[in-house]
């Protein structure tokens, strides 16, 4: 049967979905955390450049027609206690500088009156964020305009934003690894339902073909409504080959009893020796034929009874004794004695009625097969922690062959000789131990002639 190629899985690929979009989250949240962060540090600079900047405009007075500035401390220390930036100021007037650093840089355009003009260039080496504000001082009838321009350096801004950078850095990479784990966990989520319901279908035996009702998500429904109908298909059709089993284990078996029993008829009447050896071996044969075509019919049944097993309240004490007495006539073709070592009540057991006796009649048939004429057969039942159904015979064993492997079907011994057999017997004993909870034991006997194989059931 070929298998199903696969092309990849729903899990990884889910992840990988997932873990995808939690990194472009993760990256949006760096950059904007970053640029709001360094937004509101440059902000907060600018803020405090016009803060020093009106103070010391406000300090400006007129006097005797000429401009007077006692320079505020606290307008300049303001800024050299956020950070260790260098700070210039420039009071200018009249197209001179009233006091501060001569190059410092003046504003493009002259600010308007209470409008802070902001501007960043290079100023001695380093890069400088500057305000300039505009105060009028003087009378009414002489105001001079007078520009104070205060600058800092942006080393303390840069430190911010390396910290902020590394801070978001250290945020975005928790962030995706957070989302990452749980992306990984919702894709096992998802996808739980699908491993419930392959769960609930795996553990079923080859044979189980009843509708699916575990609880599966809307998007499996059609897929589930699919496998139960096409499981209800193949139930119908396994329903009539079991019909045509049945019917034809009718046909092959009926035909081959009344060919035996035309036999048997024939064998009686006889009387020279040579005729019923002829008839005796024609009878033989017979029950070859039919030991094998039962055999495989037997398989076919125990396969399709197995996984819808009956649990009946029996009497395996009944059971046995019927086997022995089916069988009796087989083995009264080589005087074969079928001693039975049985319980005088009976031995209650649950189970399919039709497969005990299948597996007792195949072993059973086997000890008749295998042993020689004039032997004996013990068919024992003993009753303990569980129930134990031993068959011992003289025949041939099993000779040097692998006693875990002979229960494969079709498996013989490697001393069968010219018996005919399917090598099914062992087989169906072993499967319909296995339905019921118990086991077959094969062992050779200690004299090194026989074999004792005993179905092991557990007490009902």
């Amino acid at each position: 049967m070929r298998a199903p190629r696969a092309v990849g899985s729903i899990r990884q690929r889910l992840f990988y979905q997932l873990a995808g979009v939690a990194a472009i989250l993760s990256l949006a949240f760096f950059l904007i955390v970053r640029v709001v962060a360094e937004q509101a540090a440059e902000s907060t600079q600018d803020d405090i450049l016009s803060a020093s900047a009106t103070a010391i405009a406000d300090s400006l007075r007129s006097e005797d027609g000429g401009v007077m500035l006692d320079l505020p401390y606290s307008a300049l220390s303001m800024l050299g206690t956020l950070s260790e930036d260098r700070v210039f100021y420039r009071v200018y007037t009249n197209d001179a500088t009233l006091t501060g650093y001569d190059d410092l840089p003046l504003p493009n355009r002259t600010p308007r009156r209470g409008e802070p003009v902001f501007a960043t260039f290079d100023f001695r080496g380093d890069e400088v964020r500057a305000v300039s504000v505009v105060r009028a001082v003087g009378s009414a009838n002489a105001l001079r305009n007078v520009i104070v321009t205060v600058a800092q350096t942006r080393l303390g801004l840069e430190s911010t934003s390396r910290t902020i950078t590394a801070t978001a850095t250290a945020v975005g990479a928790g962030f995706f690894l957070v989302a990452t784990g749980l992306s990984l966990w919702a894709a096992s989520a998802a996808l739980a339902p699908i491993e419930r319901l392959t769960s609930a279908v795996a553990r079923r035996g080859p044979y189980d073909l009843r509708p699916v009702t575990a609880e599966t998500p809307t998007e499996l429904v059609p897929l589930v409504d699919a496998l139960n109908s096409f499981m209800a298909r193949l139930r119908a059709s396994l329903s009539r080959t079991e019909d045509f089993i049945a019917e034809a284990a009718h046909r092959v078996r009926t035909p081959l009893a009344t060919v035996r029993a035309q036999a048997e008829v024939t064998h009686r009447k006889l009387n020279k020796p040579e005729h019923r050896l002829a008839i005796r071996e024609m009878i033989r044969a017979i029950d070859e034929s039919s030991r094998s075509a039962g055999q495989m019919l037997d398989h076919a049944m125990v396969k399709f009874r197995t996984d819808t097993l009956a649990g009946d309240d029996l009497d395996m004490r009944a059971l046995i004794a019927e086997v022995c007495d089916r069988l009796g006539a087989t083995a009264d073709l080589k005087d074969i004695d079928i001693r039975r070592e049985l319980p005088d009540m009976p031995v209650p057991v649950s189970g399919d009625g039709i497969l005990l006796q299948a597996a007792l009649q195949n072993l059973l048939d086997n000890a008749i097969k295998y042993s020689p004429d004039d032997t004996e057969i013990v068919v024992r039942l003993e009753q303990g922690e569980e129930l134990r159904v031993s068959i011992t015979d003289a025949g041939r064993g099993f000779g040097d062959a692998d006693l875990t492997r002979i229960k494969t079907r079709y498996t013989r011994g490697t001393n069968v000789g010219n018996i005919v057999g399917s090598g099914l017997g062992l087989t169906i004993a072993e499967e319909v131990a296995r339905a019921h909870g118990g086991q077959l034991e094969i062992k050779s006997n200690q004299n090194g002639a026989g074999a004792c194989v005993s179905l092991v059931l557990p007490r009902s």
